[in-house]
């Protein structure tokens, strides 16, 4: 399986189909007629990795029994997915049910590419997690349903942390701080691999601050990386990076940390759990020592805030069987299936109620307390050209790393900043 969930504009995009209230299977109901859809068939796209083998023969099952109609699941690569979609969905024949990446649905939905789920969403979302669905609505209105999701935890070395004679793992953010400094102290050892432009971790701190990187001033969107709760987040992004020796102009691929981490002289990293394989291929002897937790918040009760890496499933709005698109979504993202494709692919479902299906992945339970409190880079269209390198979030932080104020460094970067939030979509 794939682990890797895009970035921001690139994010994974995945179907998600949810049981209505009562959490069926989706066997009764949905006939168009006597024979239902006999002798149709739905096109159905989605991304390598994202829906294993037995996963589409058991939902295409589902499906076939509730409708009378076939599903073709096509795979799709993620290099060139946007470009390839947005001509498939100006075309006659669009995929009737497609994958995309969460932080892209605002874009496909301005477009008009994507059909109003609304009526989906009232007959089996009611459950869905309120952070997790966000990213599925756009001025108002449901135009995707969220299907599976994931986010960054802690990596760290156990070795390490026991040769510094920490028992147990971190409850506070002050605690993980105090045992990061144990392990300078009393080691040999980095206590964290952090570098300077991990800016999707800079994005969960300040969704743990409760503000936004863009706000609306006049009409239209403009930089907020003055606001104070921003300078807050940086403020403890440069207290933990501070422990770290890795460069503050670069980013957590270059060097990718896994490999850093992998050496065994690094207590810890802010990763995806699919990173450890990273570590595991440059030192198998690594693997044993990899443990995982959920980065530690402020207080004990409130994980840190968390950047949410995922996919929803939308259905074409030129599609001609969109009524049929979404009786495969009540199967597909019913708790049987859902909480299937969570298991297979260690995955945060799409209700917290179905979380239990991640008991024994011990990167799942370690990233699914965090799903709740967590979310995305704005959603918005305009958000996309902000991205493209260079980065004025990452030139932000590494100048306030380099001892310019947040202040400053916001100031540094605003024109830029603004000048993508205004290019033409």
């Amino acid at each position: 399986m794939k682990r890797r969930l895009i970035s921001a504009i690139g994010v994974a995009g995945m179907m998600i189909s949810l049981a209505a209230c009562g959490g069926d299977n989706g066997d009764g109901g949905g006939k168009a007629g006597a024979d239902g859809y006999a002798g149709e068939t739905l096109t159905v796209w989605v991304m390598d990795g994202s829906s294993p083998d037995q996963w589409q023969k058991d939902v295409a099952a589902a499906f076939e029994k509730k409708t009378k109609a076939k599903v073709k699941f096509q795979i799709q690569q993620w290099n060139g997915i946007q470009q390839k979609l947005t001509t498939a969905l100006s075309e006659e024949n669009p995929p009737d049910v497609f994958e995309i990446g969460n932080t892209q649905t605002p874009a496909y939905a301005k477009t008009g590419g994507l059909a109003d789920l609304a009526d989906l969403k009232n007959e089996i979302g009611a459950e869905w997690t309120a952070s997790l669905n966000e990213s599925s609505i756009f001025e108002g209105k449901q135009y995707a349903a969220p299907w599976y999701f994931a986010n960054r935890v802690v990596l760290y070395n156990k070795k390490v942390w026991a040769d510094a004679g920490i028992k147990d793992t971190p409850k506070t953010r002050d605690e993980f701080y105090a045992d990061l400094k144990q392990i300078g102290e009393k080691t040999d050892a980095e206590p964290i691999y952090l570098p300077g432009q991990n800016w999707y971790h800079f994005v969960g701190l300040t969704i743990g601050e409760g503000v936004q990187l863009v706000k609306e001033q006049d009409g239209k969107y403009v930089s907020n990386l003055a606001d104070p709760k921003v300078a807050a987040a940086m403020e403890t992004y440069k207290k933990f990076q501070a422990l770290s020796k890795a460069p503050k102009d670069k980013d957590e691929a270059t060097p990718q940390q896994g490999e850093v981490f992998g050496k065994g002289n690094v207590g810890a990293f802010i990763g995806m759990g699919w990173e450890a394989g990273i570590a595991i291929k440059a030192n198998p002897k690594i693997e044993k020592e990899i443990g995982y937790f959920t980065i530690p918040g402020a207080t004990a009760d409130k994980p840190e805030g968390v950047f949410l890496g995922g996919s929803n499933l939308a259905v074409a709005a030129g599609s001609k069987k969109q009524e049929l698109a979404k009786e495969f979504l009540k199967i597909a993202l019913s708790d049987q299936y859902e909480g299937q494709l969570a298991k297979l692919n260690g995955v945060i479902p799409n209700k917290e109620s179905l979380q239990s299906n991640l008991k024994g992945n011990e990167v799942a339970e370690a990233a699914a307390p965090a799903a709740a409190g967590g979310g995305t880079t704005p959603l918005i269209p305009e958000w996309a050209a902000v991205e493209n390198a260079p980065n004025p979030v990452k030139t932000y932080m590494t100048a306030v790393l380099n001892g310019k104020s947040p202040a400053a460094a916001a100031k540094q970067v605003e024109d830029e900043f603004n000048k993508r939030l205004a290019q033409q979509q």
